[in-house]
Parts: C-alpha cells; structure tokens; sequence
C-alpha cells in the first residue's frame, strides 16, 4: 500500500471511529434534571430536622408527593429501618405548582426551579445514627420524562439523654409502615408546608412567549379593522399633516404612546395577577366558568347586540387633555383612541389577557406589546407616508363583518374555558361529542353569516360574495365544519386535539368498537405473541390494540421463537409525551401496520411502583439494593444497557439483546419514526442472512 493510500484509509478509519463515538455518546449521556442536596439540623438534644434540597433544570418539573392516582408518580420517600430514630409525622414540602394537565385529564402538583422536603426525626439512641434510605421521583419537560431514584444518608449524633423506653404518644408519632427493609413516609393533605416558597413562575408549557407574541400582534392587525379603529386611520393623519414638519415628530410619539399605554396595562395585570393567581384560575372552576361567560359577552358585543365602553366622563376628559399640545397633548389623544375604541378592541385585549394570566408573570406584558405594536404601526406609518392613504380600503359594511366573525370565534374559544372545570370537577357536561357538536354549530352559523343568510343588528345588506377573501373564508369556514363532523364518531383530530375533551368521554367510538369486536388489534397482531405474557391482566397496556410484553427477558426470549426483531417502548405511566408519541406517531397506519406485523413489542414501564417480579427474579443491584419491583429493574435496563433513563425511549433488539438501529426518542416526524422501524427490520433481516 503506497503512503497516498495509507494516509486516506487512516483518515477513513479516523472519520469512522469519531462517528461512531459521537453516535453512541448522543444517545449515551443520562440526564440529570433534578440536583438533590442533604442537610441536618438539630433543633434539640433528641429532635432533628432533615431537609432535602433540590435545583431543576429551566424547563422541567419535578412531581409532588400529593398527586391523584392514575396520573404521574408522585415523589416517594422511603427511609429504610434503624431502631436509632422514629419519624415524626410526614415529610413536609415547600408549596408546589397546580395545573390541569390535559393528558392525565387531571390537576397536578409539581415544582419549577427548586423545591424543599423535611422530615422531623426523633433520636432513640446515645449512640451515632446513620438514616439511610431513598427517593423515588419523576420530572419531565416537554420532551421526555425521567423516573429515578436517589439513595440518601444523615450521619446523626446520638442523643446526650439516654433513652430507656419509646413512648407511644400518636400526637408525637408518625403513622408507620413496618417492613422487613423500609418505612415509607408520604405527605397527607395535613403536613405541614416548610419555609421555602416554591412560586417562581414558569411558563404554562403550551405556549412559548415568541409564539404568544406572534399571535398577539396578530390580533393587534385584527382589531385595525373593525369599525371602531379602522375609520380613525385617516382622521389622525390629517391630523398629524396639519402639524407641518413637526407633524412626523408627533406622529412618533402618538405611536410610542400607545405601545406604552398597553405595556403598561399588561405590567399591572402582571404585577397583580402573578404565579400564584395564574395556577389558581388554571383549575379552579370559579375563574373558568366566570372567563367562559366573559367570552361569551364578549362574543354578544361583537354580534352587535350591546357595546362595551368606557365611562363617558373619562372619554371626556381625556379629549379636553389634548388641547394642551405639544407631547402631551400628543399622549393624551393616543390615550382618548385607547377609550374611544375599546367597544372594539376591549374584548380582543381582554382575550389576550385571559390566556397570559394562566402562564408566566411576563406574558400579559409580551401580549399587550406584542397587540400594541400591531396595533401602533399603521397609525404611525401612514401618519409618516400620508401618500398610503389612497390605497387603504374604503370603511363599509365588511368592518362589521370582521366584528361578527370574531364573535363567533370567542363564542368557540369561551368552551376552552368551560371544559377545564368540567374535566377537573367530573361534571360531565361537554363530553367529547357535545363539545364538538357546538363547535359545529358555531362555524356553520359563520359559514351561512358569511353567505348572508344570517344578519346581526349593525350588518349592512350584502345579497352576492362581493370579495375573494370572503369567498376564501367561507370555503375555509365549511371545510372545517366537515373536518369536525367524523369527530362525532371517533375521529382523532389531532389538529385540534389539544383543544376538545380527551377520547374517554366519547360515547360513540366506532374505531374503539372495531378494534374490540375484531380481537383487540386484529388477527394479524397475533403473531406478535408466543405465549401469554407476564403481567398481562395488569394496569400495564398497550395502546391500539397492539399485543405485546411487559418483560425484558420474555420479549427477548419469543423474538427467537417467531423469528421477528424486538421493538422495545421504554415508557412510564407518568410520561405525557409517551402518551403523545402513542396518540400522534403510533395511531399513523403506516406505522401501526409496522408495529403489528413485523416486532415483537416490549413496552418496559420504568416507572411503575406497585408490581413485584415473581420471587425468583428478585437480585441485588449495583448500589447493593434489592430489586422487587419491574419498573425499577426496566429502569436500570434502560440505564445499564442503554446509557438513557429519559422516556419515550425507543430500541431495536435482535434475540440477544444486541441494538439494529440508532435508538429513537421523542420525534413527531412520522416518516422519521416509519425509517426507524424499517431501518429495523432490515438490519435484523440482514443478520438473519449472515447466520
């Protein structure tokens, strides 16, 4: 081999080698959202104080230990035994975060940023204690979801006062668990709140701030064009043109004005309604049911049937306040637009205000800046280029139009609001189909308004569809209506899923029904199965009418007997995104036929606490600790095998374990996810042919 041809075989294999490092340590670094930190404080010669301390990571949260069942793992403490020391009542918890979540169809308690756990002790010994014992936890953001576990340890000196006998006072004990190796201290709804507030706001997780500005600077463009702004466009740049040269100066200012006139609105609304109160009207029943009938008043003011104003002797005063000239006079006239206008733009604001109270402090500021900034650009510009004006469009009947179609879609939003308090409650008043039902109603009766069949007070006559843009939205309009329809029957939706009534309340499921009265799944997904599954009668599923296992070993074992590569689904009970990998990737046919006819699927729950392996499986792991539980011997699979502990968590396995194919974690691209499996299958088909 010449030196030329050596050099690039070695710079290949150097290439090789550096990819084939960089593949494995992406998919091998475990992550750590959550920092624990241990301290003891001894109040008194027998009373000790043990505080755990954490730090999460920017976007993720750790769970509570007072959490409804069926929803995500609440955060568990278990001390293991020692006759040194008893506990004394429940761990305590810095006060968490409340928030309907929509994929466990409940409100949960979590903590952002930090958060603080004490557990009081009682010293039963003159000797040196040592408290040992661990935490099982979740945290997720909106990616992934980790479940784990931290081993913990106090160091205790042993009580001056020797202690000959245990009273058995209950106002001085905890209720506790015995068992031959642990004693499980969880917080009841009495524990008592320790020092630290855990309140920092965060945001609601479903709206990031650039997108909330966006649509906020949206609907600032919106409000331009309803009867009530639109026509003052030119009145004002005459205005500012009879200024002379000065006139461009002031129209600036008139523009800045009213940006701050909102900004400011939106700061008070922050500072007045912060954390606290977002995460109390985020569940709360009272705050929802009031904000659906806002909407829907909201929505009768804007069909015309009354108008919401300002008080006439602000509106006055503010007018008067204009005469003064100059920048003031200039503020004053930019306040009088805020008031004269609000009949129109009050309730658009007001809709802005009402999503960004049930998120982080600085979204009702980002929200009134984003709506002012649209709403201030078209005052300022055409005040600066007065030769615009002849091209705007002439004030008419279509002003009201766009007034009347927005009440219409705050009629549809304000069911947002009613079914948060319906879901949390259990009322069962806008079950899936009702919900849907009224939304078709409301956007056919905006189909026919647009067509003109339908007329509001302040509509004008309008006998054809003058305008394409109409005519586009009317076509819109239906085409929605009858992308809803199949809805009533069981339809996903997953445009707008995250907006109606989870799948459970539907009544009338005609894919549910086929699936049931075809064998779960289908003939087809037999084959998947070699003999019964462990855990099969279990509240471990799969979802789709897929038939899988639930064990490691066991998948591996009938991925020999039938021949088929292993699709192993690291998932949990908790994981919300596993749910969303489920309901919009698993649901595809292209990638449910996959997983039915060519894998043998394991779906590993590394988060479930309740089901113990059969006695015989039981080992000790690394850390020297008994493992009884399956959710704990999936997580540490997932850790030891994998170098990931984060969910969804997606591998390839031949019969021995080894991995086909780079694994896969959360991804929405369905023609990624279909790649992946087929990648799969050809690389076990590939190995099959080598043998």
């Amino acid at each position: 081999m010449n030196k030329k041809n050596f050099r690039v075989g070695k710079a290949l294999m150097l290439t090789f080698i550096l990819n084939l490092l960089f593949g494995v340590s992406a998919f091998s670094q475990l992550q750590e959202p959550v920092k624990w930190s241990f301290k003891a404080n001894r109040i008194n010669d027998t009373i000790a104080e043990l505080q755990f301390i954490t730090k999460i990571d920017a976007t993720w949260h750790l769970y509570s230990q007072k959490l409804p069942p069926d929803g995500p793992l609440p955060t568990v403490f278990k001390f293991d035994k020692n006759k040194g020391f008893l506990l004394l009542g429940k761990v305590a918890e810095s006060k968490p975060l409340e928030e309907y979540d929509e994929m466990f169809e409940m409100k949960v308690s979590y903590f952002a940023m930090q958060a603080v756990f004490v557990q009081k002790v009682k010293i039963l010994s003159n000797q040196p204690v040592k408290i040992t014992g661990e935490i099982d936890y979740q945290a997720c953001d909106n990616k992934s979801c980790i479940s784990d576990t931290k081993v913990f340890s106090f160091d205790l000196a042993g009580s001056k006062t020797l202690i000959a006998q245990v009273t058995a006072n209950k106002s001085d004990t905890a209720q506790v668990k015995t068992s031959d190796s642990v004693v499980t201290a969880q917080a009841d709804s009495t524990a008592t709140t320790a020092a630290v507030d855990n309140s920092k706001p965060i945001d609601d997780g479903k709206t990031p701030l650039w997108l909330f500005f966006i649509l906020a600077f949206g609907a600032g463009l919106i409000a331009i064009l309803t009867p009530c702004v639109f026509p003052m466009i030119p009145m004002t740049v005459s205005y500012f043109m009879k200024s002379g040269s000065n006139g461009k100066i002031q129209a600036s200012i008139y523009g800045f004005s009213i940006i701050a006139i909102y900004t400011l609105f939106g700061t008070l609304v922050a500072v007045l309604f912060g954390a606290e109160f977002s995460n109390w009207i985020s569940t709360h029943w009272i705050p929802n049911v009031l904000f659906f009938l806002i909407f829907v008043i909201f929505g009768a003011s804007f069909f015309g049937y009354f108008e919401i104003t300002m008080p006439n002797w602000l509106v006055n005063k503010s007018v008067s306040a204009e005469d003064k000239g100059g920048t003031i006079g200039t503020v004053f006239m930019a306040f009088t637009l805020v008031l004269v206008s609000f009949s129109c733009t009050g309730p658009i604001v007001g809709t802005i205000l009402v999503e960004s109270v049930g998120g982080q402090i600085l979204k009702p500021i980002i929200g009134m800046l984003g709506f002012s900034l649209a709403f201030a650009i078209p005052f300022t510009l055409f005040a600066l280029f007065p030769q615009w004006l002849n091209k705007l469009p002439k004030s008419g009947g279509w002003l009201n139009t766009v007034k009347v179609v927005l009440g219409f879609i705050e009629l549809a939003f304000a069911l947002k609001f009613l079914n948060i308090p319906d879901q949390t409650y259990h009322w069962g008043i806008l079950d899936r189909e009702i919900y849907l039902g009224f939304w078709i109603v409301i956007f056919t009766m905006m189909g026919f308004y647009l067509l003109g069949k339908i007329k509001f007070p302040h509509d004008s006559d309008y006998p054809v569809v003058r305008s394409f843009p109409r005519l586009m939205l009317i076509i819109a309009t239906f085409t929605f209506v009858i992308y809803l329809i199949p809805g009533l029957w069981g339809a996903p939706l997953k445009g707008i899923s995250g907006w109606l009534p989870p799948m459970e309340t539907q009544d009338f499921d005609v894919t549910a029904i086929v699936r049931d009265n075809s064998g779960s799944g289908g003939t087809e997904s037999k084959g998947n199965i070699a003999e019964t599954p462990k855990y099969l009668n279990t509240a471990l599923k799969l979802p789709h009418g897929l038939k899988g296992y639930f064990d490691y070993d066991e998948a591996l074992k009938a991925s020999k007997v039938l021949n088929k590569p292993v699709f192993v689904d690291f998932t949990g009970h908790g994981c919300t995104n596993c749910r969303e990998m489920e309901n919009r990737v698993w649901s595809d046919p292209q990638v449910l036929k996959r997983l039915r006819e060519n894998f043998v699927i394991a779906a590993l729950y590394v988060d479930d606490k309740v089901i113990e392996m059969p006695k015989d499986e039981w080992y000790t792991n690394k850390a020297g600790r008994e493992v009884k539980l399956l959710g704990k011997k999936n997580a540490e699979i997932q850790i030891d095998k994998f170098g990931q502990n984060a969910q969804p968590f997606y591998v390839i396995l031949d019969g021995d374990g080894n991995s086909l194919v780079t694994p896969h974690a959360y991804d929405l691209d369905i023609a990624s996810y279909v790649k992946f499996l087929d990648d799969g299958v050809a690389a076990f088909n590939k190995k099959k042919d080598l043998k």
